[in-house]
């Protein structure tokens, strides 16, 4: 098979690779740059566990082709890492409880600053819509939700 370069930025570094044509974005976050905080679900765009931003959007990494990644700019849950300390969205989720088993905690994050960057103030139901793609079977979302509202009303992100 032959292997094809591309050229990512990831949480703000440079990487160059030679990948296999058929790899995900997701295959290659977690394999090729170690970053194990994107999590594998469903595998067919459904759970939102592999969420990333993708030039700023939202996007389920496990569709999108590495390749299609080529010259873009992607972050990472661990990328939204500001000073050493977990981003506001993380230590709001947390302190809500809305934290269970936190398999699907990391793309919630994601999906949550990317409506955050969006609308910084966003009320219930834009929450509600902006996760709408993230599945969580253990905390029934209101909790994440309050979270994200709290962070928007207190940071003025």
């Amino acid at each position: 098979m032959q292997r094809h370069h591309i050229s990512l930025t990831v949480n703000g570094d440079s990487h160059e690779l030679n990948i296999d044509p058929r790899q995900t974005l997701l295959q290659v976050l977690r394999e090729d740059l170690e970053l194990h905080g994107t999590h594998l679900g469903c595998d067919s765009g459904d759970c939102g566990a592999c969420t990333v931003l993708l030039d700023n959007e939202p996007v389920p990494s496990c569709l999108v082709l590495a390749a299609d990644a080529d010259g873009r700019a992607v972050v990472t849950v661990e990328g939204l890492v500001q000073n050493g300390e977990p981003h506001a969205v993380q230590k709001a989720i947390v302190a809500h409880g809305g934290v269970q088993c936190g398999y699907c905690t990391p793309g919630i994050v994601v999906s949550s600053v990317a409506l955050l960057q969006e609308n910084p103030h966003p009320n219930e139901q834009q929450v509600r819509e902006a996760i709408a793609g993230n599945l969580c079977r253990c905390t029934g979302y209101q909790k994440i939700i309050a979270a994200v509202v709290e962070v928007g009303a207190e940071s003025g992100f």
